[in-house]
């Protein structure tokens, strides 16, 4: 922050997730990338010049050693995420964790404990919350327009090939399986409609190389409210949510990666279809700065590291419950 108006940011290696953030780095107001750090120098130099980005590094430590970089980007697997999480925090340096921020709750809990000693700000990487129709969207809900939420439903899926093991999702000692690289957007997004924690799971999976490629379930709340989503590998994109109150439906499609034209469409008895668009915007780039705004400002990050969590306990009741074919119990605070 050599001049208090952008965050100086370092990546942790070239994953493919790299191709969105770069441009969105390079539209952020607040926030200048200074460097990209890889296991291979060659590969940071090439990444390095092909972005435009003035320093490479040839580990991830010596970024995390370099003095300018005020924040640094986790791409890396789910089980790395805690280690150069800790890592990063050691050094004083503010992390924006690609998701699941680790494969259970317990280590996430773990973790933020460590970065709060440390004083550093820690966030998972979910870019949906900071869309502005996710705003406008929790707005249209708390306004209580369509009553009292009591269903929601929600999917994401995609195509994967091949399912071989070559690819890290479907690596088990690297924590892969769909649950986790995208079924957390189902789970976080059915908590975040509710504003409430389920207290049941039930999951059904099929399983390739001793990872879910495909899962299913349902989750239960207090007051007989339900939720069921399903994720996986096996099929064609799908990436909506449905969110179903006393007085109204709510359907949002492509919740997760919204289109340029993001909506929402309600739908109540007796009264045509109402769509509520907003207009062409980019959501890492927001996530970008809301995150990198927090830290300059001594503000809390928003949404809050406990988010993650309280996704991640689901998500291992989950877990579980599709190992062990029954339902489960979400832990809870």
């Amino acid at each position: 922050m050599a001049d208090g108006t952008k965050l100086h940011w370092g990546i942790l290696g070239v994953a493919k997730i790299n191709e969105r953030l770069l441009p969105a780095f390079a539209k952020a107001t607040n926030a200048e990338l200074v460097a990209i750090g890889s296991r291979s120098m060659d590969r940071a130099k090439s990444a390095a010049h092909a972005a435009g980005i003035r320093k490479a590094h040839g580990s991830y430590e010596a970024l995390l050693q370099d003095p300018e970089i005020d924040a640094v980007y986790i791409p890396l697997p789910n089980t790395l995420h805690s280690v150069w999480a800790r890592k990063a925090a050691d050094h004083g340096k503010h992390i924006l964790c690609e998701k699941p921020l680790t494969p259970t709750a317990s280590e996430a809990t773990e973790l933020i404990a460590h970065c709060r000693a440390q004083s550093v700000d820690i966030m998972d990487g979910f870019m949906w919350p900071h869309h502005p129709r996710t705003a406008r969207l929790r707005a249209f809900l708390d306004s209580g327009q369509i009553g009292i939420v009591q269903r929601v439903t929600c999917a994401f899926t995609f195509l994967l090939h091949p399912l071989t093991p070559a690819n890290i999702r479907l690596q088990s000692g690297l924590a892969g399986g769909s649950l986790l690289d995208v079924g957390c957007y189902p789970i976080y997004g059915i908590r975040w409609a509710f504003g409430a924690e389920p207290v049941r799971a039930y999951a059904t999976a099929r399983y390739l190389h001793d990872v879910d490629v495909e899962m299913s379930g349902v989750l239960w709340f207090d007051h007989g409210r339900t939720a069921s989503f399903d994720c996986g590998f096996t099929m064609p994109f799908r990436g909506w949510q449905e969110i179903v109150g006393t007085e109204g439906v709510v359907r949002v499609p492509e919740m997760w990666l919204p289109p340029p034209h993001a909506m929402f469409e309600v739908l109540r008895e007796g009264k045509p279809a109402e769509v509520i668009t907003v207009e062409e915007t980019d959501q890492i780039v927001h996530m970008i700065e809301n995150f990198s705004r927090a830290v300059m400002d001594k503000k809390p990050v928003r949404p809050a590291p406990e988010e993650a969590i309280k996704t991640l306990r689901v998500l291992d009741a989950l877990a579980r419950s599709a190992r062990e074919g029954r339902e489960v119990a979400v832990q809870s605070d």
